[in-house]
């Protein structure tokens, strides 16, 4: 499973400045490159310790990310790097996100249908093995188990039990 880089180009990115944002106890949470005219490199970080990202944060991962970049160079183009924090409807990349936040409503979307679809929202029950279970949404007592490996995207829905959430961390 590889939600965290999307390509080839962003996994030599990812090898590239990881070991450097770890020491600096930041983790990567997604590393993507957009756009067509103006190419756009972000880089979402989270804490190791579990704080909040603060502006300074992504000040300081930013110039280490900068640095490392100018050096290997694996972009050919002219592109913006944008370093920020997952935000509260974040993205889940990790099997240790299923985890974290579980009890809280996600949107998975799949590879391979399971039980017929490729979308579910749903209550997030954490990870089993190598499935992430889920309390569906539109079938009160429906649990499905999805595989990790399948999973093309998975973000946190914003509601207002997020937002309680996020005020008390």
């Amino acid at each position: 499973m590889n939600l965290i880089s999307e390509t080839v180009q962003t996994d030599r990115i990812l090898a590239i400045v990881e070991p450097s944002l770890a020491a600096m106890d930041y983790e990567i949470v997604r590393v993507a490159l957009r756009g067509v005219d103006r190419l756009v490199l972000q880089v979402m970080i989270d804490r190791a310790d579990g704080a909040e990202i603060t502006i300074d944060d992504c000040t300081g991962a930013s110039r280490a990310i900068s640095a490392l970049l100018d050096v290997e160079d694996p972009i050919s183009s002219a592109y913006e790097l944008e370093v920020s924090s997952p935000g509260i409807d974040r993205p889940l990349t990790r099997p240790k996100d299923f985890e974290r936040f579980a009890g809280l409503v996600a949107k998975i979307e799949l590879k391979v249908p399971v039980d017929g679809r490729k979308r579910f929202r749903g209550r997030l029950l954490g990870v089993s093995g190598d499935a992430v279970r889920l309390a569906g949404d539109d079938d009160p007592g429906a649990e499905f188990s999805l595989p990790l490996a399948g999973i093309v995207r998975a973000k946190l829905v914003l509601n207002d039990e997020l937002l309680a959430a996020a005020r008390q961390t």
